[in-house]
């Protein structure tokens, strides 16, 4: 090779590592986890969990790709904490809930009925101590970083073939749901089951159950129940709030800088509060598509409020007694709705 070739040639060889040596340094320094996750498709993955994950990369510019997996690819939708603690998945996204056969704890998190409202459930996670008992007992039960991911407000109490309104109208009622209100459920003399949400639809369609509960207006629109079952029963006194929880895998967690970290726990609170404004907007939307469809919408008489109220306190209650992390997050959470109520009435007014 000559002498000016040559001398060509070793510029463009320097010029080549000066300034795209940092682009493969950071291609190369970038992690790429597997999110698994509960639900087969709809909002919680278009408006939950794949906002989390777009977050996360521009935040922390690129070091941290996730990619998002459908409920029941990387491992059982109802067992995501599985999924994650065995390594299938460095992160998972579910409702605390579906792991209440391993700790009753998990429903106090994850709303239940007796429980507090949205609104209320977001200042005892953000300003009354709640997102850190909820990492504590994570980690303490399940040896996995547990942090709240997103939010909404009150369920439909369920999607109904039949009427109902009352206590009569719940006796041998075939309905899906999940978490403690299968057992509450059956106390007010229903015939609960449970299933993966991509059951739920065509299981209510053929009438192999007479309702269903799944979630706030918007993503049962979206699911279509309001087409396969006519009534529409309000309010989810089952369920008058429910927050979603990122799962990490420790090992993984602990291959991250603190930095990362930190800004991992900043993406899962903004998506928290985008996914409850989002939610609350389309919930009111979502009324219309009932209208559309001619559907019946029933609200529940006060005996069943009442009821369901008191049934899902007496079972707080009684968790209390014999789980220390259930007495623990029980008291926090009644003694933080105590405070609150005194200003409930201040705040809460009609002026029609």
């Amino acid at each position: 090779m000559n002498t000016p070739i040559k001398a060509n040639y070793l510029l463009v060889r320097f010029v080549l590592c000066v300034f795209l040596l940092p682009v493969w340094q950071s291609s190369a320094a970038a992690e790429q986890w597997k999110i698994a996750t509960s639900w087969p498709g709809g909002p919680f993955i278009d408006s939950c969990v794949k906002p989390f994950a777009e977050q996360v990369t521009l935040l922390t510019e690129g070091r941290l790709e996730l990619r998002v997996f459908q409920g029941g690819v990387l491992g059982d939708p109802l067992q995501v904490s599985d999924t994650v603690l065995n390594g299938a998945a460095e992160m998972g996204m579910q409702w605390p809930g579906y792991d209440w056969g391993k700790d009753k704890a998990s429903m106090l998190f994850g709303g239940y009925a007796g429980g507090v409202d949205s609104e209320q459930m977001l200042h005892w996670l953000y300003e009354g101590g709640g997102a850190e008992l909820w990492r504590k007992w994570r980690d303490e039960k399940f040896g996995l970083v547990g942090v709240p991911v997103c939010a909404y407000s009150t369920e439909v109490f369920m999607h109904s073939r039949k009427p109902v309104r009352s206590l009569a109208d719940l006796q041998g009622l075939k309905v899906r749901t999940a978490g403690v209100w299968l057992e509450l459920a059956r106390k007010l003399g229903a015939a609960p089951v449970t299933s993966s949400g991509g059951d739920v639809f065509p299981m209510l369609e053929r009438g192999v159950i007479d309702g269903a509960e799944w979630g706030t207006p918007w993503h049962n629109v979206i699911a279509g129940f309001h087409k396969a079952a006519k009534y529409v029963i309000i309010p989810g006194v089952h369920q008058p709030s429910a927050v979603f929880e990122l799962l990490i895998n420790k090992k993984s967690w602990a291959a991250l800088s603190p930095r990362d970290q930190e800004l991992v726990l900043l993406a899962a609170k903004l998506n928290t509060f985008d996914f409850w404004l989002k939610n609350g907007e389309e919930d009111a939307k979502a009324l219309a598509a009932f209208a559309d469809n001619k559907n019946e919408i029933i609200e529940l008489a006060p005996e069943v409020r009442a009821k369901a109220k008191e049934l899902g306190l007496e079972w707080a209650e009684a968790q209390a007694q014999n789980n220390p992390w259930a007495k623990q997050v029980f008291e926090s959470q009644r003694t933080f709705e105590q405070t609150w109520n005194a200003w409930g009435k201040y705040r809460h007014f009609d002026v029609r």
